[in-house]
């Protein structure tokens, strides 16, 4: 059974693939399309982040992880330096999960 939707996505990923190679150059080119384009990539990682956060298997958990990406979040507005997001959201997570 697995086999079948590994073939499946591989079938979904090809015609993908194949859909976008046969758009023609000039309907890319609309300005809504590309900001479009620009928003989905950052859009796709922020889900996978979220999820990689609050899973566990196949159970939902709230944990220092929570945490540690709460505080990346506030870093983010405050617009500090990408090295200092992530060394701030490890901090907060290390601090938690030695409190807790």
């Amino acid at each position: 059974m697995i086999w079948l939707w590994v073939l499946l996505t591989s079938a979904g990923c090809y015609l993908t693939k194949l859909t976008g190679l046969s758009i023609k150059s000039e309907r890319l080119e609309g300005e809504r399309l590309q900001r479009w384009i620009l928003m989905v990539p950052p859009a796709f990682f922020g889900g996978l982040v979220l999820a990689q956060t609050v899973t566990a298997g196949n159970q939902l958990v709230v944990d220092a992880r929570l945490a540690g990406l709460a505080a990346a979040a506030v870093a983010l507005l405050l617009r500090a330096p990408f090295l200092l997001v992530l060394v701030v959201a490890a901090a907060v997570t290390a601090a938690v999960r030695a409190v807790a």
